[in-house]
């Protein structure tokens, strides 16, 4: 696949993703075009091996994997590591909150976004419903608005003379969204605007009542390239929807002939303790329903590795005294393998020297990442799963400015080096079991 192929491809995911469960349902889409099959976590399945699977856990979380046409179980598997879901503002269950004319939704904090960006821009709607249809059945929906539907417009200069000396955010009082004025006595209610909102998406179900729903705030801004010669990729949700179709195009692009594993948790932004998230048993119940035997998994899991793919800070220009000076990341540059001596970060010296020959046969240049050590370090599933599996791990992600904003930045060549690094990783004579 060319550079300008998987970027279009790229933006047209990230566009259809707004939340992880909107996100999900692309990979399978992608997935069942590539000849991976469909597996029911509540069947018996029945495998072979040379063919491709995957299987989807509550909406938000989808593990892929092929059992290769040129190996054995026991040989091990080439794991991907990455998750769907970013930090943003979800709807509260009952959200209306009036004031005078206006129609405001209250809303939660999700996860770890800057507050900032959010105000002044066109904020749409998407989730997940749960409906009641005309037959009794329970169904759950995903729903979009699209369209700009609500507006979180900032205090004027005048009130707030101090506002550019730094503005204290309160998520409680200054997080509610515009999404409606009263043009008579009565304002709308959310639930039938979001029954409103199923009809036209799904015209042909009945639904008799909605009884639960889980609904994001978006940015309706489509990904772009900017700078003189579109140097730069800005868009929502970069982390962690970029590692996601990298990964997830080297799972259907590579050769096949190795065992191979993609896994897209939920929850990383809140901890990952959930039944879709890397602390809940999805992963684990995989392997188990693929090895009868505890001792063959044993072996197969000491052989494999896993890559967990996550963005990584890239150097803001403004903000030098920030960054690591000898760890300085550049976009357009690379992946980037990151460390931390407190194992907020799974790489070790092995796992690194391993990615770093992958990427050498694969021509991809790297670049290594340290926090400064007076600021705290965030982390990413890869310490979780290797905890889990025991399996040698490396974190590594795409260089990012402005992480958990509204917006990303990545260089315009960034993703594309992300992507044939893992293909490469996926489809290499390296023999990851070995430990130096």
């Amino acid at each position: 696949m060319k550079e300008n192929f998987f970027n279009s491809d790229l933006f047209t995911f990230l566009k259809n993703s707004p939340t992880s469960f909107h996100a999900v349902a692309h990979q399978a889409d992608h997935l069942l075009h590539a000849g991976f099959i469909l597996l029911d976590e509540g069947q018996s399945w029945n495998m072979e091996q040379g063919r491709s699977y995957f299987l989807i856990r509550d909406n938000g979380a989808l593990i892929a994997f092929t059992l290769g046409s040129e190996a054995e179980l026991e040989d091990g598997f080439r794991m991907l590591a990455t998750h769907s879901d970013s930090p943003g503002l979800q709807i509260k269950p009952r959200a209306e909150k009036q004031s005078g004319a206006y129609l405001q939704l209250g809303v939660e904090v999700y996860g770890g976004p800057l507050f900032g960006p959010w105000f002044d821009r066109d904020l749409s709607l998407a989730g997940r419903v749960c409906c009641l249809l005309a037959d009794g059945s329970l169904r759950t929906l995903l729903i979009d608005f699209v369209r700009p539907l609500l507006i979180l417009p900032s205090l004027a200069l005048h009130f707030e003379r101090s506002a550019n000396e730094g503005k204290a955010i309160n998520a409680q009082n200054h997080l509610s969204p515009l999404i409606a004025q009263s043009l008579s006595d009565q304002l709308p209610d959310f639930p039938s605007i979001l029954k409103d909102q199923i009809s036209q998406q799904y015209p042909e179900i009945s639904v008799n009542e909605m009884l639960g729903f889980e609904m994001f705030c978006y940015d309706c801004q489509q990904p772009v390239f900017s700078g003189l010669n579109g140097e730069f990729i800005s868009a929502g949700r970069l982390d962690n929807l970029l590692s996601c179709q990298a990964a997830m195009a080297a799972m259907a692009d590579s050769d096949k002939r190795h065992n191979s594993l993609f896994y897209c948790a939920n929850h990383e932004e809140i901890g990952s303790i959930s039944t879709s998230g890397a602390r809940g048993a999805f992963l684990d119940s995989v392997f188990e329903r693929l090895f009868q035997e505890v001792q063959g998994r044993r072996i197969a899991l000491h052989r494999s590795f896993l890559v967990s793919v996550d963005n990584a800070h890239a150097l803001h220009p403004n903000y030098r005294d920030s960054f690591e000076q000898q760890h300085e990341i550049v976009l357009n540059r690379g992946p980037v393998i990151k460390y931390n001596a407190n194992q907020r970060y799974a790489t070790n010296s092995v796992s690194s020297s391993l990615f770093k020959l992958v990427a050498k046969e694969a021509d991809i240049p790297v670049q290594e990442f340290v926090m400064r050590s007076d600021l705290a370090c965030g982390s990413t599933i890869g310490p979780i799963s290797a905890a889990r599996l025991g399996v040698q791990t490396v974190d590594i992600g795409a260089p990012t400015l402005a992480m958990h904003s509204i917006r990303e930045v990545t260089g315009s060549k960034d993703p594309y080096f992300l992507y044939r690094s893992i293909l490469q990783f996926l489809d290499t004579e390296i023999d990851f079991s070995q430990r130096g």
